[in-house]
């Protein structure tokens, strides 16, 4: 694993230099710098200022407070959604600006498609000192920046290792801690005559849900609020959601996910044993089962949920508070996203890859003084293949044509274009977690979805079913709209799919159809030679 991971380094460290900027080259002045802080699985529902089914309770613990004044400085973006519920796709589409099909990234670990463009060229292009720090999780794909510290694959929690142009580093700590010290220090060795693009991504939220030793005792006694459907029977909902699993009650492990008898990986085993030692031990004793388990499980997830969650607010909080004393916040923009949403215990799940709301809903948060206008709400459908474009676009650069995402920059003005889109394409490719793949269109009230391999469409109307537990699909009264979407569905995949084959849209997974010589060639064309810009 050492031999591949200096390979590897090496490798990035190679195809970064060959890009990289003249040492000579002058400041740009007048532009902003850029900080864009990203985790890892972070839900809508647990940040206070989204006002969304946790939000109270996470303003009245005090769980977001630094988003929550970054979002009331900013632009909070209420109708910020995926193009792929899963850490690797998602990732690939920020950095390309494409949906998975084009950028060649579908499922987990691997890397974007060769000779596709990526933003963070581009903005070494504009002028910009560029860093990226933390998760990657893109196979051999290179980081493309002047400096860059990534984790290995996921990343772990405690003690993790880096890999940056000299190798493998061991560090010492808590990871989300750790990143926010590697950006720190690199904000404080920049070249301060150029602008700035730094690039904190963090493995928090993510399972098994480490959180830092100083919140081992955080809201222990407290009682998180119950979704509604966490005994949700799926009796409005087609096979798909039957044959999950994600459950918190019966796939949610007591070890490593509910640290019941589990041994820790680098964590402080001496504190870690004086808070949760007594817990666990009341729970062996209490002998739960059935609903009553499900509960003490929910609420212990969720703890340590939000114990993580807490550490990545401390983080946005630390950098903010840096900007601040060093006479940078009113030049720097600044960006929270998570790569995809995540159930919080709705339907009985956790995880994500549905397309379905609280899956594919992702946090965007951006405050940029002088242009967007504080504790603003932008109701634009916007996607994370508008984040390449928006990065660019701040730093003066230029973007290729062919990108499937638009820039951000006239919304965050208050001049949203008037083609702006109004339904949003969605394809997950990946089978896990008993997940059945899928694709299908997001508008403004409804969500359309095709579980191809089984052949099983389902409808939602998110204005009367918020909640989306029925689906309508069959219902006479939705006919016309069933037949609209699903022609806006085909658009789109013409548009973003390259090998899309309309004759086997309705198809189950048994009747299977060999690609055509066309299709196998299209599937390879570079990005730059496909699709049109926007909608």
């Amino acid at each position: 694993m050492r031999v591949f991971s200096r390979v590897l380094s090496f490798l990035v460290f190679a195809a970064g230099a060959a890009i990289a900027p003249c040492a000579n080259e002058p400041a740009t002045a007048g532009k902003p710098n850029i900080v864009f802080i990203l985790s890892d699985d972070h839900s809508i529902q647990t940040i206070g200022a989204y006002g969304a089914r946790l939000s109270e309770f996470c303003r009245q613990q005090n769980v977001t407070p630094n988003m929550d004044r970054l979002a009331a400085a900013g632009a909070l973006f209420p109708n910020s959604f995926c193009c792929n519920s899963l850490c690797s796709p998602s990732r690939a589409s920020i950095l390309t600006g494409l949906h998975s099909g084009a950028n060649g990234v579908t499922n987990l670990g691997q890397p974007v498609r060769q000779g596709v463009w990526v933003y963070p060229a581009a903005v070494r292009d504009a002028g910009y000192q560029t860093a990226i720090i933390g998760k990657w999780h893109l196979g051999n794909t290179p980081a493309n920046t002047d400096y860059w510290r990534l984790f290995p694959g996921q990343g772990n929690y405690w003690n993790p290792s880096v890999l940056g142009p000299n190798g493998e580093e061991k560090l010492a700590g808590y990871a989300t801690d750790l990143l926010t010290d590697l950006g720190l220090a690199w904000l404080k060795r920049r070249d301060k005559s150029r602008p700035f693009m730094l690039e904190v991504h963090h493995k928090a939220p993510h399972r098994p849900w480490e959180p830092p030793s100083r919140y081992y005792r955080w809201l222990a006694d407290v009682a998180i609020p119950e979704p509604p459907t966490l005994f949700d029977d799926y009796a409005g909902r087609g096979t798909p959601a039957h044959a999950q699993k994600m459950e918190i009650g019966r796939d949610m492990t007591l070890g490593a996910d509910l640290k019941v008898d589990s041994p820790g990986k680098g964590r402080p085993e001496a504190e870690f044993q004086a808070a949760y030692g007594p817990r666990n031990e009341a729970f062996r004793k209490a002998g739960l089962q059935g609903e009553a388990l499900t509960r003490w499980k929910y609420q212990e997830y969720m703890k340590d949920y939000l114990r993580c969650v807490k550490a990545v607010d401390d983080s946005v909080g630390r950098i903010l508070d840096y900007l601040k004393a060093e006479g940078l916040e009113e030049n720097t923009v600044v960006i929270y996203a998570a790569d995809q949403g995540f159930y919080n215990g709705e339907h009985g799940w956790f995880d994500k890859r549905w397309i379905y709301e609280e899956s594919i809903h992702m946090p965007l948060i951006v405050r940029w003084p002088g242009v967007a206008k504080p504790g603003s709400r932008p109701d634009a459908l916007v996607q994370n293949i508008d984040y390449a474009a928006t990065f660019v676009e701040m730093a003066g650069g230029k973007t290729p044509d062919g990108l499937h995402g638009r820039s951000l920059v006239p919304i965050l003005r208050g001049e949203p274009p008037p083609d702006w889109r109004t339904s949003l394409y969605y394809h997950y490719y990946d089978p896990g977690h008993g997940v059945t793949k899928h694709y299908g269109v997001r508008t403004g009230r409804f969500t359309l979805v095709n579980f191809y391999p089984v052949g099983e469409w389902e409808l939602y109307d998110n204005e009367k079913d918020p909640q989306q537990l029925r689906s309508v699909y069959a219902e006479s009264a939705y006919a016309r709209t069933v037949a609209d979407l699903k022609a806006e569905l085909e658009r789109l995949q013409r548009q973003y799919e390259s090998n899309f084959d309309p004759r086997a849209a309705d198809k189950p997974a048994g009747g299977k159809r060999r690609k055509s010589a066309k299709q196998k060639s299209s599937s390879a064309i570079p990005h730059d030679r496909q699709g049109t810009r926007g909608l």
